[in-house]
């Protein structure tokens, strides 16, 4: 447990080590307020579905971004080879990886809550649905980091690293849509509709918060781990 909590304070400090970082966050609350106020007020709703709904498409990018550093960097400055001679098994590695990346997403999208008070100041919205979003919003995040990881674990290619995980995440987002599902064999329909990242988004941003969705997105998460786990050893 030591190890990784060493491993998550050095990944985490290193995004705050740089502009990158803060021009993530700015791009981030400034992007995605921007297109909810847009639509707000012609809505006439107190809802924060709009906002939530465009959440999956800009974290198809935010998140790749945010990993794609994570092993590729390693790897292109030889720090890894130093990485792997520690006393430090390769899973803690990971996951203080993982948990750098996914604490640094919750900071930025809690950083959104402002929106969230200053809609139940104005109207009376039902609460349940805006904290189901968020943590979908969470989830979906942690699922695409993961992907991230395991696409930085991949390449020496941060560029590369970035592409490869916005091709994953983005089948993994429209595999369970229903323009996908019509063109798909019967057979094939029940797996698709559970395997689709946006469905069980939006299951969870209505509010139902589903057992089901949760193990869903905690399996995916632990499945590219384990991948990127892998991928390492296959390296070493």
């Amino acid at each position: 447990m030591t190890n990784i909590i060493t491993i998550f304070q050095k990944e985490f400090k290193s995004y705050f080590s740089s502009p990158v970082a803060y021009i993530f966050i700015i791009s981030f609350l400034v992007v995605t307020s921007w297109l909810f106020i847009r639509t707000f007020f012609i809505a006439d709703q107190s809802s924060m579905r709009s906002f939530f709904s465009i959440l999956p498409w800009i974290f198809l990018f935010l998140a790749p971004a945010i990993t794609m550093r994570s092993w590729a960097e390693e790897k292109k400055l030889g720090t890894i080879e130093i990485l792997m001679t520690l006393p430090i098994k390769d899973w803690e590695i990971v996951i203080g990886k993982f948990l750098s990346g996914f604490f640094f997403l919750i900071l930025t999208v809690c950083l959104t809550f402002p929106l969230a008070i200053t809609i139940y100041i104005i109207g009376s919205p039902d609460m349940g649905p805006i904290w189901g979003g968020y943590l979908g919003a969470f989830l979906l995040g942690g699922a695409y980091l993961a992907i991230g990881l395991f696409a930085s674990s991949i390449t020496e290619n941060q560029i590369v690293s970035f592409i490869v995980a916005i091709i994953i995440c983005f089948a993994f987002l429209i595999i369970g849509e229903d323009f996908v599902i019509f063109s798909a064999p019967a057979f094939l329909v029940p797996i698709l509709s559970y395997l689709g990242l946006g469905a069980h988004f939006q299951s969870i941003g209505r509010g139902v918060i589903d057992s089901r969705d949760i193990l869903y997105y905690l399996s995916i998460i632990v499945f590219f781990l384990f991948l990127n786990h892998i991928a390492i050893e296959q390296k070493k």
